[in-house]
């Protein structure tokens, strides 16, 4: 599903829109290697309003947050970006969004299309609290800054990087401030790179949080109950879970990267699936594909016919991520 406001900044020159759930947002200004640079050179910004946007108000909110998600809310100081899973029964990821508390209100992003049954689920569970759920996406449009050029300190950040929540009205106002703009592909890239998932695209309605390197950055580990806590503690306790994130090298002879979903080989036998890719301005080609543990890290893998080498993002052996998330 895409979002349901296309952005004003497709009418930037040089713009050309993406696809799929992406759409409505510029994939590229003309130049994604530049626009790659640009961003790892600390300038630019980024264009993810298509993201659907949703507030938790409310004098319970926190608290109310704290009892069921996954990560450990009450005490969470004003303007720190954490990231927040909700889990079925069973530990599979059902919802993820990240945002931040103002002191009145949790703003969050998540996926496109996604904000709909997030605020659907937590009003079935608002019982008596006194808390407000909203999808906002018409009011905030969520953009990306590198660090060195983000208004917010550093230390606000989180490890989600430098995203930020801008009125959506005020979006060309802040392109002009902010520029130059850079296009999804250009993050999309850096991200990748960098092992961030993205749910429902490098995860699958069975992933659970030690899979896809989501302990410590969505994940506390020293707080109460909450839905689907026995899977996630017993795996991180014995350690081994049943599969990993993994970054891909694909084979760049051939002028194509894999659809989303596309079995992942090893030899004959499917292995994983591949999630999102990206040409990466000094990496190439690459995508993060979720991979049965028990597959050996040298192992020569295939999809859509191209050879891909692995590289370690989760450990297969403790579920934690290998690099900071930033």
């Amino acid at each position: 599903m895409s979002s349901r406001f296309p952005s004003p900044l497709l009418q930037l020159p040089g713009a050309v829109a993406g696809d799929g759930i992406d759409r409505d947002v510029a994939a590229h200004y003309g130049s994604f290697n530049g626009e790659q640079r640009t961003l790892e050179g600390g300038d630019g910004f980024v264009d993810l309003s298509h993201h659907d946007v949703v507030r938790v108000s409310g004098p319970d909110r926190l608290t109310w947050l704290h009892s069921l998600t996954t990560q450990h809310l009450e005490a969470l100081a004003p303007k720190v970006w954490t990231g927040v899973l909700i889990l079925s029964p069973q530990g599979h990821v059902e919802h993820a969004f990240f945002g931040y508390d103002d002191g009145e209100a949790f703003t969050a992003f998540t996926e496109p299309g996604a904000a709909e049954a997030l605020v659907t689920f937590l009003d079935r569970m608002r019982f008596m609290m006194r808390v407000e759920v909203a999808d906002v996406t018409a009011e905030l449009a969520l953009t990306w800054r590198p660090r060195s050029s983000a208004v917010e300190p550093a230390e606000t950040a989180g490890p989600y990087g430098n995203y930020e929540l801008v009125p959506r009205d005020q979006l060309p106002a802040y392109a002009e401030a902010a520029g130059p703009a850079c296009g999804l592909w250009a993050f999309e890239a850096l991200r990748i790179a960098r092992g961030e998932p993205r749910l429902g695209l490098d995860t699958d309605h069975r992933t659970i949080p030690n899979e896809a390197g989501w302990i410590g950055p969505a994940v506390h580990l020293d707080k109460g109950c909450y839905r689907g806590q026995e899977t996630v503690a017993r795996v991180h306790t014995l350690g081994r879970p049943p599969r990993r994130l993994t970054l891909l090298h694909l084979d760049g002879s051939e002028n194509r990267l894999p659809a989303v979903g596309a079995d992942l080989l090893h030899g004959d036998k499917v292995v994983g699936f591949v999630g999102t890719s990206a040409r990466h301005h000094e990496l190439g080609p690459i995508a993060l594909a979720m991979v049965k543990r028990n597959v050996p890290l040298d192992a020569e893998l295939t999809v859509d016919g191209m050879p891909a080498a692995q590289e370690v993002i989760v450990d297969p052996e403790v579920g934690l991520h290998v690099r900071p998330l930033r």
